[in-house]
């Protein structure tokens, strides 16, 4: 699989949700939600796992859109803020409401251990892209070629230790959250060893 195989949606809330998406985050975060998106299209693709590719894309642009200054809550974690955005981003779109709950479902899971694939498709696929693309999990699952197609076209930047601070402010301020659990559980140090980096 190349770069050019990968299905890119090119539908009107898609290109809103990336006008959206590129108001708020900074260029790494941009980059890694792009990258995030092309991560679990490229998989499926290869695996041919059927997934709504509007759907995935959405979610791939807001899924961390709660760690920036304007969507971040000192109430609930960083991806249930993400999922309350996504749904209203949604609803403004002219989705149905059980597509902005996909939306919102899709962006929280994106932080469970794993995603029952029969289940939910799209958030299976948003966890194991952003599994790779933040701690490096699995990256012998894509291409080598693949992989570096999309590091050049949308380069990682300063996301290594952009993500690490976010995740480490959360886990601090919100313990009982997933990020919190994350942080004791080490991911400071899977991301630095993240083998995207080298």
């Amino acid at each position: 699989m190349r770069f050019a195989d990968i299905t890119v949606p090119d539908t009107a809330v898609c290109r809103a949700a990336l006008e959206t998406a590129a108001a708020y985050c900074s260029p790494s975060l941009l980059n890694h939600s792009v990258r995030a998106y092309l991560w679990a299209a490229a998989y499926a693709q290869a695996r041919e796992i059927a997934f709504d590719a509007e759907l995935l894309y959405v979610a791939a642009m807001f899924h961390d859109i709660g760690l920036v200054p304007e969507f971040d809550s000192h109430t609930v974690p960083f991806e249930e803020a993400g999922g309350h955005v996504a749904w209203v981003f949604a609803a403004g779109a002219g989705w149905p409401v059980e597509r902005r709950r996909r939306a919102s479902e899709v962006i929280v899971r994106h932080m469970w251990a794993e995603v029952d694939l029969a289940a939910d498709p799209e958030g299976h696929l948003l966890e194991l892209s952003t599994g790779l693309d933040i701690s490096g999990r699995r990256p012998e699952d894509w291409p080598a070629g693949l992989r570096a197609e999309v590091l050049e076209r949308h380069p990682r930047l300063e996301i290594g230790k952009e993500f690490a601070a976010c995740i480490t402010a959360q886990g601090e301020r919100k313990p009982e959250s997933l990020a919190g659990g994350f942080v004791r559980n080490g991911v400071v140090g899977r991301i630095e060893a993240n083998p995207l980096d080298r």
